[in-house]
């Protein structure tokens, strides 16, 4: 009697783990958040150095 209560529980868990079918696994884009900004925050404080500097050298 144990062996056929094993049985059918084994029997009942192979069949669960075939149920479904094979599905592709779904691989999600990577996210790229980009700062929102203007693209002359990097040149704009090199530019104001140099026109700082310039006015120093010329006032001399």
């Amino acid at each position: 009697m144990k062996k056929l209560v094993l049985a059918a529980a084994l029997s009942a868990a192979a069949s669960t783990a075939f149920a479904g079918s094979y599905a592709e696994p779904i691989v999600e884009p990577p996210v790229i958040i980009e700062e929102a900004g203007s693209s002359s925050n990097g040149i704009l404080l090199p530019l104001l150095l140099l026109v700082l500097v310039g006015a120093a050298v010329a006032s001399s």
